[in-house]
């Protein structure tokens, strides 16, 4: 860092130099008039070492960021004629812009980054994805002074090889017409000759030209592409939407209240994987084992005995219980009576436009994909021998098993491993690397503490090997982080190592939609396939696996699907809420601690300990923090997490603020309920305050207090 400083410190001087000593003067056009019939003599004279001489300081100049590119430009023409003129003065423009690049690189851009990084990601993906189109752009018009882009583009995270060719390419046609005109110089009066309106006009439009070529491609592509398939002269629907869970009854739901005409079709149950196996059974479990806990845990609260008899085959039953009572939510009378035509079976996609399910043809202007995932089943030598269950299968219990062992640390791992040991299970987690793996270390060592001590073994940097059976009974081979095998024994299996999107049976194969390495179909900003009238939401699009997020895809994907040809929308990700329903709860939107530093972002950090809040002491929860990571010296959030009870509701606040753009100030200033889990919130906010403090008007109010109490000593700063 002390290197840069004296970079950028002896580009101040070289450039106050030029300024101070008024040297632009010998860079106008008067100037180059004045002096032309001597440098050309020059020229003549010592051809190759003007042009040296010249060359080197286009180089310079154009590395200083100094505003001078038309009058070298103008001079190349007028000293060497044009065919000497262009390459030379094209080659120093290029060789000097990327100089400027790579100095503004090397002196600002991790500031910059670090500061800024958030704001820029989407202009480095941008970038990254058509660094060429936009350089090009920029280069051919000549509204965008040269000297700046060379500065802005160097923040940025563009290959230094891309800009090098960019600009040569890009440069190209400014750099023939400035240096003819110089060839000409005695009919310029000002440099606005140069450049008419006309001109300008042109070198605009043919700025945008790669992305009208890059357009029209695509738009040849994409009639190719319908041209395999004969479209109907009639649709029979506006949209059939695939797939009953989240995404799908959404994506209908929207379809039906604007009025179209839409068709879902669903395979197995409606609801999807998060009424039947997900979500809802999930919580309903966790109900149940956190009252057996806060039974066992009753002293606490001042009861000197307290004690329960249950039945786990009842607990299991009251889960499918919940699942019914939420059942018509999601059911096919309900969306019926909205509007919508609820088919069941199996759906195949024969043709952008059409969808065989039971032996029907359906014909349609636009198709939603949202077939969710399913639970990953690892490939484990020995599986098909045990008794294993995943994540959907796992309720078909009726049996309490003895020793559960649970393969995987993610949420679905954790939740249910903390579950079953409430049930009075023997418990093992077996872990790969560690628990939760996208949250912080501060986080993730108050949830394994608490399994810890609800009974949970854990295992961690551990690799499983293999399933035996012996004499009836039912082995996991393992091996720990010190290498050695180990053995355990389990009466259940739960498989809980991740889900994976569905993409195979319905047609994708057939219409070539691509599907990526994480198994999603691949999709673009406005949840597009390759046939735009195509799209995906949900788990099966990806990134996210959640509910509520499958949700607001949908949005995006229904009326793209319905409305694209007038407006389209591109999906927002700025602010994604996530929770882990463990005791204590997890609770994160925008970035982790890790995550930041891992792309580099700047970020200042403020915690308020649950320990010190009223109502966590009078719940017996006093246990987990709120921690908000900001910019620094701003109230801006970039990120919240929060771990304890009720940490998924006390994150609603913060996915508000951060969706609008209110600081954490905001959050100070509004009146929260005491006493109540959510002043929390609060805190956190009055706890960066606090540490943003202005201290120099504390110690002059503090004067001015002593000076009202009529002492003029005995101050203590």
């Amino acid at each position: 860092m002390k290197n840069r400083w004296w970079v950028l410190i002896l580009l101040g001087l070289l450039i106050g130099v030029f300024y101070g000593f008024d040297w632009g003067r010998f860079f106008t056009l008067t100037a180059l008039k004045d002096q032309r019939e001597a440098l050309q003599q020059a020229y003549q004279a010592r051809p190759f070492f003007v042009l040296g001489i010249y060359s080197a300081a286009y180089i310079v100049m154009a590395a200083l960021l100094l505003p001078v590119a038309v009058l070298m430009t103008l001079t190349a023409g007028a000293m060497f004629g044009l065919w000497v003129g262009v390459p030379v003065a094209l080659a120093s423009a290029t060789i000097g812009a990327t100089l400027a690049f790579w100095m503004a690189r090397y002196v600002l851009r991790d500031a910059v980054q670090r500061r800024f990084g958030e704001r820029l990601e989407v202009i480095n993906k941008g970038l990254e994805r058509d660094g060429v189109f936009y350089l090009f752009t920029l280069r051919l018009a000549p509204i965008f002074p040269f000297f700046l882009i060379n500065a802005l583009m160097g923040l940025t995270t563009l290959r230094s090889t891309t800009y090098f060719w960019g600009s040569l390419v890009g440069m190209f046609a400014g750099t023939v017409v400035y240096v003819n005109a110089g060839t000409q110089l005695a009919a310029i009066t000002q440099l606005s000759d140069v450049m008419s309106a006309a001109m300008i006009v042109s070198f605009v439009l043919l700025a945008f030209f790669p992305w009208l070529a890059r357009w029209g491609v695509e738009l040849v592509k994409t009639r190719r592409l319908y041209a395999r398939w004969p479209k109907p002269t009639h649709f029979d629907r506006n949209l059939i939407v695939i797939g009953a869970g989240a995404a799908g009854l959404v994506s209908a739901y929207i379809a039906a209240a604007t009025r179209a005409k839409v068709t879902l079709i669903e395979r197995h149950k409606m609801g999807g994987d998060c009424l039947n196996y997900g979500c809802v059974p999930s919580k309903a479990l966790i109900r149940t084992a956190t009252f057996l806990q806060q039974v066992k845990n009753s002293a606490s609260l001042g009861i000197a005995q307290a004690s329960v008899d249950y039945d786990f085959a009842e607990v299991m039953a009251r889960v499918q219980r919940v699942v019914k009572t939420v059942e018509p939510h999601d059911s096919i009378a309900r969306y019926t009576q909205l509007g919508v035509e609820v088919l069941q079976g199996q759906a195949t996609i024969t043709s952008p436009w059409s969808v065989e399910v039971n032996g029907r043809i359906l014909t349609t202007r636009a198709i939603v994909i949202a077939t969710g995932a399913r639970p990953i089943v690892p490939n484990i030598p020995g599986l098909e021998a045990v008794r294993y269950y995943t994540s959907d299968t796992i309720w078909s219990l009726t049996e309490r098993p003895q020793r559960l062992i649970v393969l995987g640390g993610g949420p679905i791992g954790c939740e249910l491993a903390q579950a079953f040991a409430r049930l009075d299970c023997q418990v093992t987690q077996v872990v790969r690397s560690d628990c939760l793996p996208h949250e912080d270390a501060d986080a993730v060592d108050l949830v394994k503490a608490a399994l810890q001590a609800d009974g949970v073994k854990i295992l961690t940097q551990t690799d499983v090997l293999r399933c035996e059976t012996e004499d009836n009974a039912q082995y996991l081979i393992v091996r720990g982080k010190d290498g050695e095998e180990m053995r355990q024994q389990f009466d259940a299996l739960l498989c809980a190592v991740g889900r994976m999107p569905r993409t195979e049976g319905f047609g994708l194969e057939q219409l070539g939609i691509p599907v990526s390495n994480q198994h999603t179909i691949e999709t673009n900003a406005w949840l597009q396939t390759i046939y735009p009238n195509i799209l995906a939401c949900g788990d099966v699009a990806g990134p996210y696996q959640f509910t509520h997020t499958a949700g607001h895809q949908a949005w995006y994907a229904a009326v793209n699907a319905l409305f694209g040809e007038f407006k389209r929308f591109k999906v927002d990700y700025s602010v994604i809420p996530r929770a882990t329903f463990t005791d204590p709860e997890v609770a994160r939107v925008g970035l982790s601690e890790n995550e930041a530093k891992a792309r580099g972002i700047a970020f200042e950090v403020t915690r308020f300990d649950l320990k010190d809040l009223d109502r966590a002491i009078a719940d017996e929860a006093a246990q987990g923090f709120v921690k908000v990571l900001t910019v620094p010296g701003k109230d801006r959030m970039l990120g919240v997490s929060i771990v304890g009870a009720h940490a998924s509701d006390l994150l609603a606040e913060f996915v508000l603020a951060m969706k609008h753009g209110l600081g954490l100030n905001k959050i100070l200033s509004t009146i929260h309920t005491y006493p109540t889990w959510s002043e929390a919130n609060k805190y956190a906010a009055g706890e960066w305050k606090r540490a943003h403090a202005p201290q120099w008007l504390l110690r002059w109010v503090e004067r001015y207090h002593t000076k009202r109490r009529g002492k003029t000593g005995d101050r203590t700063d």
